[in-house]
């Protein structure tokens, strides 16, 4: 059986809490991602702040991302999976609440993340399909 932990991008990089959206942006630039997990003071996932959430609810507002920090997104309870739940799991988890990229835990430490594409490297074209479609509905 796959777990998220042989599937995922292991040694995730956070965004801290306090850090700007311009930094996190520059941040995804160097390591060309679309969303960084949000951590706080404490290591301990906050949320996921991701590309659209800079542009859309930012930056399209009038808001300035260098006076914004990461942790504004960071109020909800972050969608995870547990590093040693089946691929199945995970993408149950990422059709039920619609989400692309999955941080995945070790307790409560932050090992790596999980995308739909290492997702679809693992399982059938028709699976990958169906993922795809309820994701983006």
């Amino acid at each position: 059986m796959l777990t998220a932990r042989d599937i995922m991008t292991p040694s995730a990089q956070c965004i801290r809490e306090n850090d700007s959206l311009k930094q996190a942006a520059q941040m995804m630039r160097d390591l060309d991602v679309g969303g960084l997990p949000i951590c706080g003071e404490d290591n301990r996932l906050k949320g996921m702040l991701t590309d659209r959430d800079i542009v859309v609810l930012v930056i399209a507002e009038g808001g300035n991302p260098e006076a914004v920090n990461a942790g504004t997104f960071g109020n909800e309870k972050p969608v995870t999976i547990g590093a040693d739940d089946s691929i199945d799991e995970a993408i149950a988890t990422m059709k039920e609440h619609k989400v692309r990229r999955l941080p995945v835990i070790d307790g409560h430490d932050l090992v790596g993340m999980i995308a739909q594409a290492d997702i679809a490297r693992h399982i059938s074209d028709d699976k990958v399909g169906d993922l795809v479609e309820l994701i983006s509905n």
